[in-house]
């Protein structure tokens, strides 16, 4: 059977292209429109009535697809989107990627069988590095269903986004570090391939050409390897001794850090300071207490979940939106608070 991916293919558009040529839309040229339904009636292209016909009713039911699970930020993220749910009297289906973009096909194909009246989206890595995002595509435009995505997203999807601000919370993070008078701070990146990370790296880096008092260059080490995380770090810090300052731009880095710190002895915040990102569950843990850049977690499930429930509802028929939650850095004892 022909597909709006097929005909969007030999035309040489994009799919969002050819269902809104298929519906008249004022977006698309009179040309365009004519070609696109010249050979759909070539093919003999006809909607899929039955996924049509599912969608008219209401099943008051979520799909939630997630990229880890083993990640604290979605394990705390899907519980309030959860809680969130159960108030407004929804249930939610969750499927995780884990990072692969053929998981993250195959669960959104899973739920758009009349399952779920909605999705919330965190892409996986997979699907930010191919850039391959049809199967997104034709989620909103040829199954009609509302989707809202949180964290990471895709620029491209026209749909409704609730993020943070991934450059401006690095940036102010770096600009505190260094009005303590640091003087060599570097940055750790896990998330190398991913928006967020890019973005947290920019951020980062602006800081550091900004700043008319600091020195030395931007200097960002690539840690990728989970299971060499500690040995990654601890040659980091033995063959760089004259670091004061560390930024770690996920929730485990920056424990890593801090542990490796206090394994060669190094005072903090007196010698060095370590600034991570959120990390909410394990900085109990820590000694000293880890200083975070807070993503106010639970909020952006929180927001997300509103957001879709009035699409789904149609309380909200605005154009799309993104919403941005602000972070805030949380003080403890691996920075000089003032």
């Amino acid at each position: 059977m022909i597909t709006l991916k097929d005909l969007a293919k030999e035309l040489n558009v994009s799919i969002s292209t050819v269902s809104k040529a298929l519906n008249n839309s004022y977006e698309i040229s009179e040309d365009t429109i004519a070609k696109v339904k010249e050979l759909a009636k070539k093919y003999n292209y006809k909607p899929n009535k039955a996924a049509l016909s599912l969608k008219k009713s209401k099943t008051r039911t979520i799909g939630v697809v997630l990229p880890n699970i083993l990640n604290p930020f979605f394990a705390r993220s899907l519980h309030s989107i959860e809680q969130e749910a159960s108030k407004h009297d929804y249930s939610i289906i969750t499927c995780i990627s884990n990072e692969s973009i053929d998981k993250e096909k195959k669960s959104i194909e899973l739920l758009t069988d009349g399952s779920v009246d909605g999705f919330l989206i965190s892409v996986a890595e997979e699907t930010q590095t191919s850039g391959e995002v049809e199967h997104l595509e034709e989620l909103m435009l040829y199954n009609r269903l509302p989707v809202v995505m949180f964290d990471r997203f895709i620029k491209s999807i026209d749909c409704d986004k609730v993020i943070i601000d991934d450059l401006k919370a690095v940036y102010e993070a770096t600009n505190y570090l260094i009005s303590e008078g640091r003087k060599k701070i570097i940055l750790l990146d896990s998330l190398t391939g991913l928006n967020v990370g890019k973005l947290r790296v920019d951020g980062y880096k602006k800081a550091i050409e900004e700043s008319n008092s600091y020195k030395n260059s931007p200097i960002i080490f690539e840690v990728t390897n989970d299971a060499n995380v500690d040995d990654s770090i601890e040659k980091i810090m033995s063959t760089h001794k004259d670091i004061d300052a560390i930024i770690a731009i996920d929730n485990v880095l920056g424990v890593v850090a801090l542990n490796i710190a206090r394994k060669f002895n190094i005072s903090m915040p007196s010698k060095l300071s370590i600034i991570g990102f959120s990390g909410k569950n394990v900085v109990v843990f820590t000694n000293p207490k880890l200083t975070t850049i807070s993503q106010h977690t639970e909020e952006i499930g929180k927001r997300a979940l509103q957001l879709l429930i009035d699409r789904i509802e149609k309380k909200d028929v605005s154009e799309n939106k993104t919403l941005v939650i602000d972070t805030s850095l949380i003080h403890r004892e691996t920075t000089k608070y003032k």
